[in-house]
């Protein structure tokens, strides 16, 4: 199984927006996470598709952008336009969940779905064969920074047999907390996908942080 970093930019300098990719990508990052946040579903306020639209003018990595905002389905057209790569969104944040997934994939992008600490499992069961990538919260969205929720390595467990039980070829993502301590946990559990902000950009040299972060999921757990 393949192991994917995506460099959360929420935690990077973006006066040294440019150069902080560089480095990533030096390191080895697959894919750059965008967090873009309302004030109102969560907490907090950040990014909008004019950020996404400058970095695909410096990048051609996959753009994973995970909307943690009321009513997504509005940003649709915008996030596609703009570069997005991934349309992530929290089944909580609107109504018709389906539709919205069949409307990412007609625009292109990846579609994705956002389990929060505590939004079941089960509610995958009704649109697994509707997504491309699970996204598993593993602390509660709004902040960078905060620390993995230990329950988070059986959700993921449970999340992967999921999508394995259903052949799904369905990437699992994991964001939250993410560190060289963390993420041999998370995938030993079933997790390809690695969202990491502080871990790397908060690091003197946040290539090595990625390498290193790649080196613990070669360490069995």
């Amino acid at each position: 199984m393949t192991v994917r970093i995506a460099p959360s930019v929420l935690s990077a300098d973006l006066g040294r927006l440019t150069e902080q990719i560089e480095r990533a990508v030096a390191g080895g990052a697959e894919w750059l996470h965008v967090d873009v946040m309302d004030g109102h579903f969560v907490p907090n306020l950040t990014f909008g598709a004019p950020l996404v639209r400058a970095l695909r003018r410096v990048t051609n990595l996959p753009l994973d952008v995970h909307l943690m905002v009321e009513r997504p389905e509005r940003y649709l057209g915008e996030f596609a336009d703009a570069g997005a790569s991934v349309f992530t969104f929290h089944p909580e944040a609107t109504v018709h969940v389906q539709r919205h997934l069949a409307t990412a994939r007609q625009l292109g992008m990846l579609a994705g779905l956002a389990l929060n600490p505590s939004t079941p499992v089960s509610l995958l069961e009704e649109v697994v064969h509707d997504v491309d990538l699970v996204l598993v919260m593993s602390v509660n969205p709004g902040y960078g920074g905060q620390s993995y929720i230990p329950q988070s390595t059986d959700k993921i467990r449970r999340s992967r047999a999921l999508l394995d039980r259903h052949e799904s070829p369905a990437l699992l993502e994991v964001d939250g907390g993410i560190t060289a301590a963390t993420i041999a946990e998370a995938w030993g559990a079933g997790a390809d996908t690695f969202v990491a902000g502080t871990a790397i950009f908060g690091s003197p040299d946040p290539a090595q942080a990625i390498r290193d972060l790649k080196r613990h999921c070669a360490v069995k757990v």
